[in-house]
């Protein structure tokens, strides 16, 4: 399977069950918001995020798996070669669990990415506002089906550069000197707003008669 090669089935093995976080997924996306803004964290930095999130403690072998991909994300979004991708189960798996892991994913870019980053660059609105939007998707049975496969692939296709987008031209900085932990409590209360655009879901949603 798929999920063997692209680290799925180590990330759903250490990291599923954990009631703070949605999916493994989410925990990846988390990941790369931060990595989006700072240096990745090392081990013990990863006790910190984690604890300032809830998290119980995890053991050697799922921190090492964080540290590590931390160090793979921040490279794949530094590279020309455009080759980050997001942690998601492989198209053996139901649509329906594939789409829920991309809508975690989209909502854990955003949340790193805003716990760690004191501000939003201006032409960084709308593509927070694009991760904001799938990260609210909602699977419908009747999209269980080959339009709904090709829907899911552009989709997906769609928001898997944006956190090379959000990387791009920012100076990293040490996670000790970012607002990652100092200022988490208040950041939580300061999600960025939702401005009401064009839906992006609705540009890859099929329309179906009622």
């Amino acid at each position: 399977m798929q999920d063997d090669i692209s680290g799925w089935s180590d990330w759903s093995q250490n990291f599923d069950g954990i009631e703070e976080i949605s999916s493994p997924s989410e925990l990846h996306g988390l990941l790369t918001g931060i990595v989006c803004v700072t240096e990745a964290p090392t081990r013990d930095e990863w006790l910190q995020i984690l604890s300032t999130l809830n998290v119980p403690k995890l053991d050697d072998e799922a921190l090492a798996l964080l540290t590590d991909e931390a160090e793979d994300v921040a490279h794949a979004l530094s590279d020309d070669e455009l080759d980050y991708l997001p942690m998601l189960p492989d198209d053996e798996h139901f649509l329906m669990e594939r789409v829920q892991s991309l809508a975690d994913w989209c909502a854990g870019v955003v949340l790193g990415f805003g716990l760690a980053s004191g501000h939003i660059r201006t032409d960084e609105q709308e593509l927070i506002e694009h991760l904001q939007d799938v990260a609210a998707v909602e699977f419908d049975e009747s999209d269980n089906d080959e339009e709904g496969e090709m829907s899911y692939q552009e989709l997906y296709e769609f928001v898997r550069l944006i956190p090379v987008s959000l990387s791009i031209g920012r100076k990293k900085v040490p996670v000790a000197e970012s607002s990652l932990l100092q200022h988490f409590h208040a950041k939580t209360h300061q999600q960025p707003e939702v401005v009401n655009t064009e839906n992006v879901v609705e540009m890859f949603t099929p329309h179906r008669p009622s």
